[in-house]
């Protein structure tokens, strides 16, 4: 999980499930935008009121990817597609807009695209097999399009969510050379460490300077009672800032 307006990133481990129940625990009461891939276990918040599910073009744009060898015209041009949305954001960026003007571009130049695209999917379903690589793209994009389509109407919300995609990334390459934690104590305690190296990330801070600063510090503030939230990644870094100004 990642925080959308500080970048602090929480890594959780549950037993090795990947359930609805998971997910549910994880938001608790939490109401706002949600955004996540088209993982089955995230359908039941579209019925939860107060939560916007908003989607991610990125991993759209990979099934054209992957079905390129099968079907190159209409893979192409399903990319092309995404390519277009992704440049309004590149200009968007480029131009240094803020939310609410990025929010006006949005809804002027990508959500007539997203209609236009809308179009395409339906025609190109009718010259495939359901059942081809093509045809399971085209219905995942089809089906999650409301979702993919709401990062229009609020310019705070990214087009894909890259950012926790590469947060998560070490962590994938890293479990293909160990395989396993050991036990679930041990993928507990692996998780708090990715979180706080992510979060050191996020925020910009070398994790082994911030460690080593902080296990010194511990001890103290377990002994004076002092608010440990002072230490994390984020708050670490403002104390320091103003110790050096």
């Amino acid at each position: 999980m990642r925080d959308g307006i500080t970048g602090d990133v929480m890594f959780h481990y549950d037993r090795g499930s990947r359930s609805g129940m998971v997910a549910r625990e994880l938001l608790g009461c939490y109401r706002g935008i949600v955004q996540c891939d088209g993982y089955a276990a995230y359908e039941q918040f579209e019925q939860i009121k107060g939560i916007t599910l908003a989607g991610c073009w990125a991993h759209v744009r990979r099934k054209y990817v992957d079905t390129l060898e099968e079907n190159r015209t209409l893979a192409t041009q399903a990319i092309h597609y995404i390519g277009k949305l992704y440049k309004i954001e590149s200009d968007a960026n480029d131009a240094g807009l803020t939310a609410e003007e990025r929010k006006g571009k949005r809804i002027s130049e990508a959500y007539p695209l997203i209609l236009e695209f809308e179009k395409w999917l339906q025609d190109a379903y009718l010259r495939v097999l359901p059942k081809s690589r093509m045809g399971k793209a085209i219905e995942y994009t089809y089906t999650l399009l409301p979702r993919l389509s709401r990062y229009v109407n609020d310019g705070r919300i990214e087009i894909d969510d890259n950012r926790i995609e590469n947060a998560i990334r070490p962590l994938a390459l890293g479990r293909k050379n160990y395989l396993f934690c050991g036990n679930d104590a041990s993928a507990y305690r692996a998780a708090i460490v990715y979180s706080l190296i992510a979060t050191c990330k996020s925020a910009e801070v070398d994790p082994r300077i911030w460690m080593e600063d902080v296990l010194s510090k511990i001890p103290y503030y377990e002994r004076d009672e002092k608010n440990m939230e002072e230490l994390l990644p984020r708050n670490w870094t403002k104390s320091h800032q103003t110790c050096s100004e």
